[in-house]
């Protein structure tokens, strides 16, 4: 199962609200400062029907989400659930 367009735009949203600042994600926002102000855009409505280069930053910014904290995708509807996998491993 993969992690619905939707779930995606919320997790970056929530971890680029929450974790910013976080010395453990600051080479990763800083890398992704275009997608993930961008997914917060899309899932407060801002952008209502984000083109396909807009989502392929999403995209591509979610996958290296789950490279850096070492996760498959196994649809994950929101960023505690993401991490939760992520320190079980």
């Amino acid at each position: 199962m993969e992690t619905s367009f939707e779930n995606r735009c919320n997790i970056l949203s929530e971890l680029w609200l929450n974790y910013r600042d976080d010395k453990d994600f600051q080479d990763f926002v800083k890398y992704n400062d275009i997608a993930l102000p961008l997914s917060f855009m899309i899932s407060e409505g801002i952008i209502e029907n984000p083109g396909e280069l807009a989502s392929s930053f999403v995209d591509e910014t979610f996958d290296l989400l789950l490279k850096a904290v070492g996760q498959e995708d196994l649809g994950f509807e929101t960023l505690d659930s993401l991490l939760k996998a992520a320190e079980e491993e």
